[in-house]
């Protein structure tokens, strides 16, 4: 920057336009992004910016382009649809005379403690940062919430939608494609919804892990499946169990967990009554798959040696569990990059055809089978 520029405060866009030697109009449309520019005059332009230091304004920016660089990250759910009277307690202060946490903050909490969404803001995070965009957290998981989520769409607070959702019976989608909201799903959608989103080739991990404990010499193999309502929990006890069969074990027993530690431990207390001489187990996250170790070593089990235990995710969750989890890879990262790109497509020509892609799964092997 120029001693008279620093002099004068902070950079105009006059400044630029007399560095640049055009007018002040032609910097504003190379700054916003107006593509019927000379080339030469839009590389002159991005000097000048660089060589006085100036940063647009926002707020001026999104009059003209009617986009804010916001994203909301919503993770959404079917909930509970009752909502407090008017000026009775917020969602998310707990229950004023237990103490105890009402459903809001029992979500929000359920959210954080599940490694898998800590992995899906990274990669939203890491590939919006450099774009220049932000993401703006939401949590949608009452009536009233999606409403809001709709409402601050329609508003312009946000340019469109990443949404990531933990219930098959989520109406949070359908809100939004009805509106006519820009918007990418982590994961296909239970019911039909014109909505674009990525999602993991489910039966193709599901039959990974089956191949590797027949391979290991199992031969009393149970499943904890993920909630049988949602198309992930569906696809990966058909992919196991389409798998064992054609390979010979036509009978899988079968504990349904919700993709939570706890559950998986109940599911794995019912197969040891029900089964006790289970030799391994594929749990359809490694969360549940945490859980039934922790269980097998309470009845005295050795993990592989008694009982080999498979997961899926490849989450922080397999690394730290004793012993580490074998388990079976998602890219969440990779698949939350890719779904901020989609929208981004999106935004790009909101005319364009809804799309998928489908990542593939990849065996890691760990000690625990």
């Amino acid at each position: 920057m120029t001693d008279d520029l620093r002099s004068a405060g902070t950079p105009t866009l006059e400044d630029v336009a007399r560095a640049a030697g055009v007018s002040r109009a032609t910097v504003s449309r190379v700054i916003n992004g107006v593509r019927n520019v000379d080339p030469v005059i839009q590389e002159a332009v991005r000097r000048a910016v660089a060589s006085t230091g100036y940063a647009p304004n926002r707020a001026a920016r999104s009059l003209v382009t009617r986009r804010t660089d916001a994203i909301a990250l919503v993770v959404s759910g079917a909930g509970v649809e009752t909502e407090p009277a008017d000026g009775a307690r917020p969602s998310g202060s707990g229950s004023a005379e237990t103490g105890e946490p009402d459903s809001g903050s029992a979500f929000t909490a359920q959210v954080f403690a599940d490694p898998f969404f800590g992995r899906v803001v990274t990669g939203v995070v890491n590939y919006l940062r450099p774009r220049g965009m932000h993401p703006v957290l939401m949590f949608a998981e009452t009536s009233r919430a999606r409403e809001d989520v709709v409402s601050f769409l329609r508003q312009g607070s946000a340019d469109g939608a990443l949404v990531v959702s933990t219930h098959a019976e989520d109406p949070l989608p359908g809100l939004l494609t009805d509106a006519g909201l820009p918007a990418v799903l982590y994961a296909r959608p239970a019911r039909p919804v014109r909505i674009s989103y990525v999602d993991l080739a489910h039966q193709d991990g599901a039959r990974l892990a089956a191949e590797h404990l027949l391979s290991r010499g199992c031969r009393r193999i149970a499943t904890i499946t993920g909630p049988l309502d949602v198309p992930a929990g569906q696809e990966r006890l058909a992919g196991f169990r389409d798998t064992m069969t054609g390979l010979g074990h036509p009978y899988i027993p079968i504990a349904e967990g919700q993709f939570t530690q706890e559950s998986g431990e109940a599911a794995m207390e019912r197969l040891l009554v029900e089964h006790p001489d289970v030799d391994a187990v594929f749990a359809a996250n490694d969360l549940m798959a945490v859980g039934a170790c922790h269980v097998l070593r309470e009845h005295g089990k050795r993990v592989p040696e008694d009982v080999a235990v498979i997961g899926f995710d490849d989450s922080s969750a397999a690394s730290a569990c004793r012993p580490p989890l074998t388990t079976i890879r998602q890219p969440v990262e990779a698949m939350a990059a890719e779904m901020a790109r989609l929208l981004i497509e999106r935004l790009a020509k909101p005319d364009g055809a809804t799309t998928s892609v489908i990542f593939e799964p990849a065996l890691v092997v760990r000690d625990s089978a």
